[in-house]
């Protein structure tokens, strides 16, 4: 049986000007793919109107909580004792987003408790991604 778990989080978003407009959110992790947490934003955040997923390693979520992290389109570090960055970069742009530690640290305890760190069934993610970036060849 999957497990799916949802937990809204009041981002920051970081503009330009250094001004911060809030960026609500939600946290989702399913045990049917372990290895990824997703950032869902509601279609009034994004430029262009729909509702935008983005999806990286839960690994990365519990480095970036600790120290700078990241590669690709997905960046992470701490700001202070309170707050953790998440950079995001897409063809249109880079989001600089902040959130509060503590919720995405309760969300993340929340994941480990559904799947532990090291127990993800690997076999099955892998079929899955193959799967995906195959199709039916």
């Amino acid at each position: 049986m999957d497990i799916t778990l949802e937990q809204p989080v009041r981002g920051r978003l970081v503009t330009a000007r250094e001004q911060e407009l809030p960026a609500p959110a939600t946290l989702r992790y399913t045990s049917a793919d372990p290895l990824a947490v997703h950032l869902d934003f509601p279609p009034d955040v994004s430029l262009d109107g729909t509702a935008v997923t983005w999806t990286f390693a839960r690994a990365l979520l519990d480095e970036g909580l600790r120290g700078p992290v990241g590669g690709g389109d997905v960046h992470l570090w701490p700001c202070g004792r309170a707050r953790t960055v998440i950079e995001l970069h897409s063809p249109y742009g880079m989001a600089l987003l902040q959130f509060d530690t503590a919720a995405l640290q309760r969300f993340l305890v929340r994941t480990y408790a559904v799947v532990a760190a090291g127990q993800e069934d690997l076999a099955e993610a892998l079929d899955r991604g193959l799967s995906a970036l195959l199709g039916n060849v």
